[in-house]
């Protein structure tokens, strides 16, 4: 069994979709800015200078994550829509997505990471503590379901 984390291509469109789309509506319900994100993720992540990569487990799409640029003229990525399958959890695979983001922000020369979530979501909250972002006190989110903010400065 090898894991591989590749760089988003159009024929994982599908499984970018489904696999966020699943967690977010087990715990949520899919709002605006995941509509945008999900069902056209060159247009609203990839072409605004932003980048997807997903978790192969055999080849087969198993995790996704993005990172989307902030603002074209600043140095901060949110870190975004990270998934793994159901049956995938316990593997590392979403801290190794996670780590895969922070490698490229650092290769970009990125300030900053940012992630807005939700602190039911205590499997990923503690992820993103244990890879080193702090709690934000003050910010604003598009979405309703947002009731954390946590940010990484890397450089």
């Amino acid at each position: 069994m090898s894991l591989q984390i590749v760089s988003y291509q159009p024929q994982y469109a599908a499984a970018f979709k489904s696999i966020n789309q699943w967690w977010i509506e087990k715990y949520f319900k899919m709002e605006e800015e995941d509509h945008k994100a999900l069902d056209h993720p060159e247009q609203n992540i990839i072409n605004k200078g932003g980048f997807i990569f997903i978790a192969l487990w055999n080849d087969q799409p198993v995790g996704a994550i993005s990172m989307k640029k902030m603002d074209a003229e600043e140095t901060t990525y949110e870190l975004a829509k990270m998934g793994v399958i159901p049956e995938m959890r316990g593997k590392k695979i979403g801290q190794k997505l996670c780590e895969q983001v922070i490698a490229k922000g650092k290769e970009l020369g990125a300030s900053k990471i940012y992630i807005e979530s939700n602190t039911i979501l205590t499997p990923a909250i503690n992820l993103y503590k244990k890879l080193g972002f702090v709690e934000l006190e003050d910010y604003t989110s598009p979405y309703e379901r947002a009731n954390i903010a946590l940010e990484m400065c890397i450089q």
